[in-house]
């Protein structure tokens, strides 16, 4: 079943009968390397990344950074473990994804489900609502709020998943047979959905209308956005896009902020918070993951040591910010004297962006997008709860 598909039949999902299915626990890709905010860090805050997120995962009291045991004995992803080994040898995108899931310890944080459970922990239990205080709750954290930080991974884990299916239309002889990566294809989409399928049931459990009414919006945005990244995808030979900083933001906030921001609201949501509480955690969500982002497309232009065959997207936050400083005209130059044989030299293109002023502004634009994170956190009482929120916004916004 296609994703389209699939979410139209999203209501069916949650309003099924019979037993509910098992909800596998499932790690998300996308770490970020050691940077800092505009803002001034506490001096006991900690600077690398897997600390941060070690810190944290102490303060949920739930090591999210490791697969369920649940998932890994599970019948049906034993099944798509085994079809998946078919593809060792091959080039298809769904090996390097189900390989980062798996086996790279280094790569495998569960970011999105640990701020939700952070989230969750800092605001606490409403006092104004008292119809939550007999829930389940573990570490200063409701039991369906952990199952909603389950949720979110399962969803995002299979968009991750989707996006690696490959257009079969621009294939070249050097990304191997074609039966590899419809295979592959095949097996991208159904383990996808599968994934889909458990979420929405998942979903059915909460019980709340409003959360499902969220996370089922959460995932047309994404839907949304990931077509829109692809429409707009520049290619090596067919460089014609450009989408501007607006447009790039109001993309990016779909296919990588709503699912954590309305994940964050909904959190809020299920602890009986008002209206308030749940913008600003939906804030805090929503500006922590597009900081998230550029810090992730800013990695290729300022590590110390990148491999000159790096690639990168070109509709990367500080390649649009370059060309919108540039004019189109200046950058299509640019774009055609680094190009070698009808191929794009990277090496040469990441070198002239540098020299640039799209890298330093997206620098910039993703300390803005932290402190906007951090200002929707000062809504929400001191705890090392709070402060563990902090401490991610700082280790994705410091850059020296």
């Amino acid at each position: 079943m296609s994703l389209r598909k699939l979410l139209l039949r999203l209501p069916g999902y949650l309003g099924a009968s019979g037993p509910p299915r098992r909800l596998w626990r499932f790690p998300a890709l996308g770490p970020v390397s050691s940077v800092g905010s505009g803002r001034e860090r506490p001096s006991r805050s900690p600077a690398h990344w897997n600390q941060v997120v070690s810190e944290a995962e102490k303060i949920v009291g739930y090591p999210t950074s490791f697969m369920s045991l649940r998932c890994l004995l599970s019948d049906e992803l034993s099944n798509i473990a085994l079809q998946v080994r078919k593809l060792v040898g091959t080039q298809h995108p769904l090996l390097t994804t189900a390989r980062g899931l798996v086996h790279d310890s280094r790569h495998n944080l569960q970011l999105r489900g640990l701020v939700v459970l952070l989230i969750s922990k800092a605001a606490g239990p409403s006092s104004m609502n008292a119809s939550c205080q007999n829930y389940n709750m573990v570490s200063g954290i409701y039991s369906c709020q952990r199952s909603l930080a389950e949720i979110t991974e399962l969803i995002h884990t299979a968009l991750l998943v989707h996006r690696g299916i490959v257009n079969l239309n621009e294939l070249q002889s050097s990304d191997g047979p074609l039966k590899d990566m419809q295979f592959g294809n095949k097996i991208a989409i159904l383990s996808g959905d599968f994934l889909l399928a458990n979420a929405c049931n998942g979903l059915a459990l909460l019980q709340n209308t409003k959360v499902v009414e969220l996370l089922a919006s959460a995932l047309m945005d994404l839907v949304q956005g990931v077509y829109h990244e692809n429409s707009t995808s520049a290619k090596e030979n067919h460089i014609t896009e450009d989408i501007g900083i607006s447009t790039w933001k109001e993309q990016t906030f779909l296919s990588h902020g709503a699912l954590l921001a309305k994940s964050c609201q909904a959190a809020m949501e299920l602890a009986k918070h008002d209206a308030d509480v749940q913008d600003m955690a939906f804030q805090y969500g929503k500006h922590m993951a597009m900081s998230h982002k550029i810090n992730s497309d800013l990695q290729p232009f300022i590590k110390e040591k990148t491999s000159d065959s790096v690639t990168f997207n070109l509709n990367s936050a500080p390649v649009v910010l370059h060309q919108e400083f540039l004019g189109r005209d200046l950058w299509m130059k640019q774009i055609g004297e680094a190009q070698e044989k009808g191929r794009l030299d990277y090496a040469k293109l990441r070198e002239t962006i540098k020299a640039g002023k799209g890298v330093t502004s997206a620098i910039d634009l993703c300390r803005y997008h932290g402190n906007k994170a951090l200002e929707a956190l000062e809504s929400f009482p001191p705890s090392e709860a709070r402060s563990a929120l902090e401490n991610i916004v700082f280790a994705v916004t410091r850059f020296s």
